[in-house]
């Protein structure tokens, strides 16, 4: 990440509740000005790590540090820094958006001069300030989670978590809060967490990616190193289409270190490699050398999608 610095790093985080263990040994560093996207299934553990992010749960064993701050000591310091977005945001219905923007502004103890003008801002900025006026209970969840953020905007925090912020609302509702996450991040220099189990929706903005599965960090980087990490160790299926293909081909393949299976499937040859080992590297060059031409060539097994049919496919929400 350059020169920026953590402001989120947890060492050896762990929660168990009796014999369940929620999180175990979590090492993880966030940078400030970061999106970072914690994904995993429901029941993975993300919520638990948030709650401890925010001293509202202790952890069992290890620790975490908010902008140098252990929220176990320094919960109130640590919520002055960070803004929470449940997956639930509450808001009083009968309010309207403008009102219940100036009670939570009032709460944080925000000069009533300044408040006005930071209640304005925010709704603008989130896209509602032609709705400042209407209660709330007139407001899609698309707009509450829009709402929510503006709550968190008026209290100018340095970080933003963001617990499944896209669950539940529609495509074009969902294109909106992703680009205004983004301008948070870009314009404001906001460090910004989001925790989903909803990997195609959050990974497209994300500067950074841990996958956290049943309590562990299985894999963090940016996009494209994922799959190799998280797949690491598990089957590699090559798939391709050559030009003009011969079935001695097939043999040469099977006589590739590492492959432990070649088949033809319509006009496809699919390898299957031990251990995950990847002999494209190895397949190109032998085509070239038999000037064989390479009409399709892709790994399977090992890349974003792989990770969501083995991890987070069918997850219901619970």
């Amino acid at each position: 990440m350059g020169t920026r610095s953590p402001i989120i790093i947890t060492e050896n985080l762990t929660k168990h509740y009796g014999s369940v263990v929620a999180v175990q040994d979590l090492n993880l560093k966030i940078y400030e000005g970061e999106i970072f996207g914690l994904l995993g299934p429901n029941g993975a553990g993300k919520t638990t790590t948030i709650l401890m992010l925010l001293g509202l749960t202790e952890p069992t064993a290890g620790r975490a540090l908010v902008a140098g701050l252990d929220p176990t000591r320094n919960a109130l310091a640590v919520k002055r820094l960070v803004g929470y977005l449940p997956d639930n945001v509450g808001f009083y219905d009968d309010l309207t958006a403008k009102e219940n923007l100036l009670y939570t502004g009032r709460l944080n103890q925000i000069p009533e001069t300044e408040l006005e003008h930071r209640v304005k801002a925010a709704l603008e900025q989130v896209g509602l300030a032609d709705h400042g006026d209407r209660k709330v209970r007139e407001f899609s969840r698309g707009m509450r989670q829009r709402l929510g953020i503006a709550d968190l905007i008026v209290k100018d925090p340095r970080i933003f978590i963001l617990d499944e912020p896209t669950l539940g609302i529609d495509p074009e509702g969902v294109r909106e809060l992703l680009a205004l996450i983004v301008r948070l991040s870009r314009e404001k220099g906001k460090t910004i967490l989001i925790s989903s189990h909803l990997l195609h929706q959050i990974q497209q903005i994300c500067d950074r990616v841990g996958i956290f599965v049943a309590g562990r960090l299985l894999a963090v980087g940016p996009l494209e190193s994922l799959g190799r990490q998280v797949m690491a160790g598990k089957p590699l299926e090559i798939e391709l289409q050559v030009e003009p293909f011969n079935h001695g081909l097939l043999e040469v393949f099977r006589s590739l270190e590492g492959v432990e299976q070649v088949e033809t499937q319509g006009p496809y040859i699919r390898l299957r490699c031990v251990k995950g080992q990847d002999v494209r590297p190895q397949l190109t060059w032998l085509l070239a050398e038999r000037k064989v031409s390479i009409l399709h060539l892709r790994a399977r097994g090992h890349d974003l999608d792989d990770i969501y049919l083995e991890y987070f496919q069918g997850e219901g929400r619970v």
